[in-house]
């Protein structure tokens, strides 16, 4: 009998120190944020704590957990190790879990047991588990661009087109018209000619090929401000006092602070 009560105490014992030893932490949100609350034992009922359906991420501190998508520990059932769940989205839990117990021994075999995604720091502004939340007034938001973009583009230039005189048509053409132009009259009359004919010859053959040429591809560049921001520069008011934080999104009118003012959700 006595060895039966030392079995039975040492059970009870062990059994309430892997209780203890079990912490899970459930959020609203997915990335740890909004309404939060922690448990260190077996829940039947998630709607009776008011969380029925409604976590989104997790945080595991200690232990192995049991979570249902059911009461009772019924339905499809998996068993979460100690992590950090940005999103339980991801496994099928989002807002699907209603009961949820710490594990001491093994699995269930239809239960399936997986591990956490890769340990990511969480998400610094999240509210904890009991902390009061309060509204403060936002005054200022900056837009944070992130550094220039390089935008590039093609284009078509033309070479030896229009507008630019054929060079070498004027030397060619201007010898030409002079050899005509020696060829009409004699002494001054012949000089005279000789000179129209090369002047003639040179506009005539600057301007062979003026409608030609051909275009090439040439790439050209330029430097762009960037126009997504990469975070917003946030000033609010929280009981008289003037604070600042950096935020990944856009905030409101108001935003999500504690009793010190530290931004939350």
């Amino acid at each position: 009998m006595i060895r039966l009560l030392k079995t039975t105490l040492a059970v009870t014992a062990a059994l309430a120190c892997t209780t203890a030893a079990a912490s899970i932490t459930f959020y609203q949100g997915e990335g740890f944020r909004g309404r939060a609350a922690t448990f260190d034992g077996p829940v039947d009922n998630m709607d009776r704590v008011g969380f029925n359906d409604r976590a989104s991420s997790a945080i595991i501190d200690r232990g192995r957990w049991e979570v249902c998508e059911h009461a009772d520990f019924g339905g499809r059932c998996t068993i979460l190790r100690r992590g950090n769940y940005d999103s339980l989205a991801a496994m099928g839990l989002n807002n699907s879990i209603s009961s949820m117990r710490p594990m001491s021994g093994r699995a269930r075999a239809q239960v399936v047991e997986v591990a956490p995604p890769p340990v990511a720091p969480v998400y610094e502004y999240r509210v904890r588990p009991s902390e009061r939340t309060y509204q403060a007034q936002v005054t200022q938001v900056r837009a944070v661009t992130g550094p220039p973009e390089q935008r590039c583009w093609v284009e078509q230039e033309r070479v030896g087109g229009r507008g630019e005189p054929n060079v070498g048509g004027a030397i060619v053409g201007g010898i030409l018209g002079g050899v005509l132009g020696h060829q009409v009259g004699s002494g001054r009359g012949n000089d005279a000619a000789t000179a129209l004919g090369a002047i003639g010859g040179a506009a005539i053959g600057s301007q062979a090929g003026r409608s030609g040429g051909y275009t090439r591809d040439v790439q050209r560049c330029e430097n762009v401000a960037s126009g997504t921001p990469a975070y917003w520069d946030v000033s609010y008011v929280f009981r008289g006092q003037e604070h600042r934080v950096q935020l990944a999104s856009q905030p409101g009118p108001t935003i999500l602070v504690n009793e010190r003012g530290e931004p939350r959700g």
